[in-house]
């Protein structure tokens, strides 16, 4: 069964090429994983449970963060887990097993979905929700799942700059170390020039889109990171004057992920309108450069690889949603669209329906199942 697919004609001819289509394409570009060849580690589709496609399309994603798989491959999670709640880290490290070291080309993901569901009723039932906020409840319920505590430190040894202290947050888990970082917004009042820093933890960065035709992902980070002004409603309260004033903001990367996940900002809803930005949106599949807003003392990796995307096809109310994910065993792209798995050239990654994109400063090497020694 797949989603409620009401493509505008744009998203549709996209679709229909990436997807539908392959079957006209040339074979040297577009091609369908052969069954005679031994299976693929990773590269394993998933079930469709009734419009279920953005659940799929972000475990496929998850599914080629290397070190995350590895994570739950050796069995490290067990150690971790909490004396209760597990069940939905319990249930991905199966589902991770089925999609790396199986041997079906598609497996259902219903043990996960029904661990997550019996949290958030709403994933339960058979309606289109949004990926991100899903992706959000997914790293979340992991971490609560396999936090451990550690005594902090408040910022970094030898730094002079307080834009560059640690996190606050006193818990760590496989979801922080790859996937946490933290802004920190320099406010400065406009009328005594006192300098504040507010410090904020993140796992998704939900960039706006400037453009309604075509635009870079540069385009979208610099929009972000600009310098604002807190003016009328937006006044914040100035400990040096003791009352509300106008004063500028501008946030900086002082903690960088190892993997930074973008979320671009494609639904805009105005009142009772609604509407999807169909921007084209350009970004780079290797060599992201994130040293213009990355803290001086943070920048230790500043660039980035791609290695996933999850696609949007269709409207706000319904759509439909598919995976481009490199996979580290064989280092090529493939396109998942439910139980549909394809292998496709990397000049076919870019695409006008991006919604989310996954960056990894790290290599990837193939996940082991034993634990090191």
């Amino acid at each position: 069964m797949t989603s409620q697919q009401t493509f505008s004609a744009d998203d549709f001819n996209v679709y229909y090429v990436l997807m539908v289509g392959i079957d006209h394409q040339d074979p040297t570009l577009l091609k369908d994983i052969d069954e005679s060849q031994p299976h693929l580690q990773g590269v394993t589709g998933l079930r469709n449970l009734g419009n279920t496609c953005y659940m799929n399309a972000i475990l496929q994603s998850l599914c080629s963060i290397s070190p995350l798989v590895e994570y739950f491959l050796s069995g490290r999670y067990i150690n971790a887990l909490q004396k209760s709640g597990g069940e939905v880290a319990t249930a991905f490290a199966y589902l991770m097993t089925d999609m790396w070291l199986g041997d079906s080309d598609c497996v259902s993901p219903e043990i996960f979905r029904s661990a997550l569901g019996n949290l958030y009723p709403a994933f339960m039932k058979n309606t289109q929700q949004d990926a991100q906020e899903f992706l959000i409840y997914v790293l979340s319920e992991l971490h609560e799942a396999l936090k451990k505590f550690y005594q902090r430190r408040s910022r970094e040894k030898g730094s002079p700059q307080r834009c560059c202290r640690k996190v606050a947050t006193t818990e760590s888990s496989i979801i922080t170390r790859l996937f946490e970082g933290q802004l920190s917004y320099g406010i400065v009042c406009l009328k005594c020039e006192n300098c504040t820093y507010k410090n904020e933890v993140f796992t998704v960065l939900s960039l706006p889109v400037p453009s309604q035709c075509e635009c870079s992902l540069q385009d979208c980070l610099q929009c972000f990171f600009q310098q604002d002004t807190l003016s009328w409603k937006n006044q914040i309260h100035c400990s040096f004057c003791e009352t509300k004033q106008e004063s500028t903001s501008k946030a900086r990367i002082s903690k960088a992920p190892k993997v930074i996940i973008f979320h671009l900002k494609r639904f805009d809803t105005q009142g009772w309108m609604k509407r999807k930005l169909r921007t084209d949106i350009h970004y780079p599949l290797t060599n992201l450069d994130l040293t213009p807003y990355i803290c001086p003392l943070s920048r230790k990796h500043s660039k980035y690889n791609l290695c996933a995307v999850v696609n949007h096809f269709g409207d706000l109310d319904g759509g439909h949603y598919t995976a481009f994910c490199k996979n580290s065993t064989t280092q090529a792209w493939y396109s998942f669209d439910d139980t549909r798995v394809c292998e496709i050239p990397s000049t076919l990654v870019q695409t006008a329906t991006a919604y989310l994109l996954f960056y990894s400063c790290q290599h990837f090497s193939v996940p082991t199942q034993k634990l090191k020694s």
